[in-house]
């Protein structure tokens, strides 16, 4: 009996198709090239910045180089001495800016510096950096500025 009921094979294979696999894989590429973010500047110094009445947002932020002035973050929680950071380092002597940033104008003639100034930060530094600023003619400078809680 056992020899009349045999079970039939199928005769299509079961195999996945995979013709379209290869641009599903450069879609989900350029998904995720186009979304993805920057890794942002890790902050070493600390901004507190101050509020201002009128703020103007700058569009182009490819063509912006900022440059961090406040006490130099240390370790557990506490702040030092003044600092000026451009980019991810600590500016040890104040005329390496004029170097740093004059190479960086040369590269994108259209840059313009923003500052992120703490608000507790002595005028006399911000004199000093805007001085070497214009020792390296960057000449378009920009103040980061929090918008008050009146407008």
């Amino acid at each position: 009996m056992s020899a009349h009921f045999k079970k039939k094979s199928a005769k299509t294979s079961q195999n996945i198709p995979t013709a379209s696999l290869p641009d599903i894989i450069f879609m989900l590429l350029i998904f995720f090239m186009v979304t993805t973010v920057l890794r942002e500047t890790e902050l070493l110094v600390r901004t507190t910045l101050p509020a201002a009445e009128a703020v103007e947002k700058i569009e182009q932020k490819r063509l912006v180089s900022y440059i961090y002035v406040g006490p130099e973050k240390l370790e557990g929680n506490q702040y030092g001495e003044d600092s000026v950071q451009i980019d991810d380092a600590i500016v040890d002597d104040l005329n390496e800016i004029r170097n740093i940033m004059y190479r960086k104008v040369l590269e994108e003639p259209q840059m313009i510096i923003s500052f992120r100034v703490d608000r507790e930060v002595e005028t006399g530094l911000l004199y000093d950096v805007q001085h070497e600023l214009r020792e390296a003619e960057t000449l378009r400078i920009n103040y980061s500025t929090t918008r008050e809680a009146g407008t």
